[in-house]
């Protein structure tokens, strides 16, 4: 059994790695309505998948919507990426911010993005709710995507166009 203070040593330890890392720059490229390039303070581009939405694919119905949304709160605008880790294809994932604004969540909001709940355990509990809150209130008030009534998740479109 551990001794308290060791438990608790472990336990600071263990919460001071799930701390996110920041990267700040000025974003020099918009992907798609989730994906961008960050141009850091050192000249190193960042391409930045943003964590916790799944925007639809740039060939299905509000893909290009998506897109030109993400462009409009961001583009050549400086922001803060709040990350932990890369996904799969080498791109950092991460919460990204301009002037304090969650543009992740406004995605969601728009109704041009889906909570991605596949990944919701590797969100802060709050985002996680608050992505989950701002998905159903678009959805009730049926917005972007939401205004088809039964819209294709683009994990989905990308399973059946492979």
């Amino acid at each position: 059994m551990l001794s308290n203070k060791l438990f608790a040593t472990l336990l600071i330890l263990f919460s001071c790695c799930l701390q996110a890392t920041t990267l700040q720059g000025k974003v020099v490229g918009v992907a798609d309505g989730d994906t961008i390039t960050v141009l850091d303070a050192t000249n190193t581009k960042h391409k930045i998948r943003l964590q916790g939405i799944d925007a639809p694919e740039k060939a299905q119905p509000f893909g290009q919507k998506s897109k030109q949304s993400l462009s409009q709160m961001v583009y050549n605008k400086q922001v803060t990426v709040e990350y932990q880790k890369k996904d799969k294809y080498g791109r950092t994932l991460g919460k990204v911010l301009h002037n304090g604004t969650d543009v992740c969540l406004e995605q969601i909001k728009l109704g041009i993005a889906w909570h991605y709940k596949k990944y919701k355990s590797e969100q802060p509990k709050e985002d996680r709710e608050t992505y989950a809150q701002a998905e159903l209130e678009a959805r009730t008030k049926t917005v972007g995507i939401w205004k088809d009534k039964n819209p294709t998740p683009p994990w989905e479109f990308r399973k059946q166009n492979k």
